[in-house]
């Protein structure tokens, strides 16, 4: 069997970072062909440090590695994208850090994935651009639970295997999808989920994100999404996400700042009203 590699370079993001000692930092990075890794870099808190800028938080690098006994040693680091709006809105920040999270939680150390490399980096282009956050991030969800093997059955009743009827169901987070109106109502721990709300979960689960971004949710919508999903997490994960806590907190000293005008909140629309769901 060949010996690994000594030193290897590869594209990386980075998820963590801890510091170490007085000048040096642990990096928890993903990589489309290692996995998650944690690496050392050392000297990268001294004021001269060339790696410094390079290795910030959801940066993605072009990074060279020395294999080492317990923690593998970064020795180099060029940037190859700083997302940077991400940098100059702590709203995008945040959401950056829930995706980080996600990724960081569902997966293991050298255990590589392409596809959810991908997802980060697509994700992260994503925050850099959208003009509608929550629902980047229900989009990302949905993906991520899809690729980790908990994709939500939303298209027929998980209880009776019948297609779902246009009208308002119930979710089982237990159970792994909807309910429909007959057998929602006797199962224990269950959710209301209207009508609305199922035709956009079932859209951004079944198209690209070039068509979803042109999608218009209404506050209700978003609402019953993200709990929805925040719960369905928290079921797998066995642990509540605390980039989600810290975006609720945002959200309440947002809504007690005082204001002339009424704005949307951090992600959320205007209009109050229902808007013209994607069909299906």
């Amino acid at each position: 069997m060949p010996r690994p590699e000594r030193v290897y370079r590869t594209e990386a993001v980075v998820l963590r970072r801890q510091d170490l000692g007085e000048t040096d930092r642990i990096l928890t990075l993903y990589t489309p062909d290692h996995g998650k890794i944690r690496a050392v870099a050392k000297g990268i808190r001294k004021p001269a440090s060339r790696k410094a800028g390079h290795l910030e938080l959801f940066t993605r690098a072009d990074v060279l590695i020395a294999r080492g006994r317990s923690l593998d040693i970064l020795t180099q680091a060029q940037m190859l994208d700083a997302y940077q709006p991400l940098r100059a809105d702590l709203i995008r920040a945040t959401y950056a850090a829930h995706f980080a999270e996600l990724l960081d939680a569902f997966t293991e150390e050298a255990d590589p994935s392409r596809v959810l490399y991908q997802l980060l980096v697509s994700g992260l282009e994503w925050l850099s651009t959208t003009t509608d956050l929550q629902r980047t991030a229900r989009y990302y969800e949905l993906s991520l639970l899809e690729i980790a093997g908990y994709r939500p059955e939303l298209f027929r009743c998980v209880s009776c295997g019948e297609d779902l009827k246009p009208v308002d169901q119930f979710y089982s987070i237990e159970a792994g999808g909807v309910l429909c109106e007959k057998c929602g109502p006797d199962r224990a721990h269950t959710h209301p989920l209207s009508l609305n709300t199922l035709k956009v979960l079932r859209y951004l689960q079944t198209r690209p994100f070039e068509v979803v971004e042109q999608v218009t949710l209404s506050k209700r919508v978003h609402r019953e999404s993200e709990r929805l999903l925040f719960q369905t997490l928290t079921y797998h994960l066995e642990r509540r996400l605390r980039s989600a806590a810290f975006l609720e907190r945002l959200r309440r000293e947002w809504r007690a700042l005082p204001r002339p005008a009424e704005p949307a909140e951090p992600g959320e629309d205007q209009d109050e009203e229902e808007e013209p769901v994607p069909p299906g």
